[in-house]
């Protein structure tokens, strides 16, 4: 079987995104782009994560075109194939409906830099995309526009769209922004956070560029 540990991961991390409270029932997605094959592995559509096999991991080229697997791919295949092939910093996608992140995505807001680990969207914000319906080209192009110079993104009214070198860190992202949207929601609650300057976003962003990056055990 072609790319057995890139499927393999896949399975392990959409396991951690149920297990992880990220995403509900067979909601999201994920996928890693294998660079000098120009191959994308991405999960299929509306399979349990824990009932995955690595056969049912579809590899796919960046035109749609299914090379190996028997499974329909994911309905948002298109916003994983937009960034590999305009972002060489990105070879791991990960989509999830996380409670708090989707909750500001539903509101249209953008995330502010109310904690200083906002800085690992790449940015002193995360921002929110316009709406456009599930798997569709305009939701891809949409999403692109808004993660540019950033790792992460909110899609209106659906859920967190992260990206990253590899999928340790695209996972890490997703749970960190959502760590960062849950504290959001709950400090509006109370009144109107204090958010940090971009003076020292800035500072955090160069920081996180080799601070905190969580090593892939998975690579070969």
């Amino acid at each position: 079987m072609i790319f057995q540990n890139e499927r393999e991961q896949i399975i392990e991390y959409g396991k951690n995104l149920i297990q992880s409270n990220l995403t509900k029932g067979t909601g999201g997605n994920i996928s890693i782009f294998i660079r000098d094959k120009k191959l994308m592995a991405i999960t299929p559509s509306g399979i349990d994560y824990f009932k995955l096999k690595p056969e049912d991991i579809i590899i796919m080229d960046l035109d749609g075109n299914i090379v190996d697997g028997t499974q329909k791919p994911s309905s948002e295949c298109s916003m994983h194939q937009i960034f590999y092939k305009n972002r060489d910093d990105i070879n791991s996608v990960v989509h999830v409906h996380s409670t708090y992140s989707t909750t500001l995505a539903c509101m249209n807001w953008d995330l502010p830099a109310l904690n200083y680990l906002v800085a690992v969207s790449g940015g002193n914000n995360v921002r929110c995309t316009e709406y456009a319906t599930f798997g569709t080209k305009e939701l891809a192009q949409n999403a692109f526009e808004a993660m540019k110079d950033r790792y992460g993104v909110f899609l209106a009214n659906h859920g967190l769209l992260t990206g990253a070198k590899d999928l340790p860190n695209a996972f890490s992202k997703a749970e960190e922004i959502e760590f960062c949207a849950e504290l959001y929601c709950r400090c509006k609650s109370l009144g109107q956070p204090k958010i940090l300057s971009d003076e020292e976003m800035n500072k955090m962003v160069s920081l996180f560029q080799s601070y905190g990056q969580v090593k892939n055990s998975s690579s070969r």
